[in-house]
C-alpha cells in the first residue's frame, strides 16, 4: 500500500474524525477541515494527493470546492472523492461535472474507498463505477 497525502473536508467533525483514524491506521498523513472555505486553504498548505469532499458543506459546497481546486490545477493528478449522503444519478453527474473523479455514498464502503485512494494517475474511471 502507498502512503498518500488524505484532506478529509466535512462538517459533521465525528464522521470526519473517524475516517481520519480509519486512513492514518493504514498509513495515510491525514489533514481535516470543517467547511468548504477551510478545506480550500488547506489544500493550499498541504498539497494533498487525495481530497475526501462531503458536499453539503457550510461555507462552500463540495462542487465548488471542487471547481476551484480545479481550475487552482487543472494538471494535478490529485484525486477528488465526494462523499456524501445524496446518491441520486444527477448527483453522480453533477460531481463529475465539478471535476471530481469518484462519488461515494455514504455510508462510505471502506474497501472501495481505500481502493480508489490507492489507484495510480491515468488509472481513473467514471464515478458512475465508484
Amino acid at each position: 500500500m502507498v502512503s498518500r497525502r488524505i484532506l478529509i473536508a466535512d462538517d459533521n467533525r465525528d464522521a470526519a474524525d473517524t475516517l481520519a483514524e480509519i486512513l492514518r491506521m493504514e498509513g495515510h498523513e491525514v489533514r481535516l477541515a470543517h467547511d468548504g472555505p477551510a478545506a480550500l486553504a488547506a489544500f493550499a498548505a498541504f498539497h494533498p494527493d487525495v481530497m475526501l469532499l462531503d458536499i453539503g458543506m457550510p461555507g462552500l459546497s463540495g462542487y465548488e470546492v471542487a471547481r476551484k481546486v480545479r481550475e487552482t490545477d487543472p494538471a494535478s493528478d490529485m484525486i477528488l472523492i465526494a462523499i456524501t449522503g445524496w446518491g441520486q444519478e444527477n448527483d453522480k453527474e453533477q460531481a463529475l461535472s465539478a471535476g471530481f473523479d469518484y462519488h461515494l455514498t455514504k455510508p462510505v464502503d471502506l474497501q472501495r474507498m481505500s481502493e480508489l485512494i490507492q489507484r495510480k494517475p491515468g488509472t481513473l474511471g467514471s464515478p458512475a463505477d465508484a
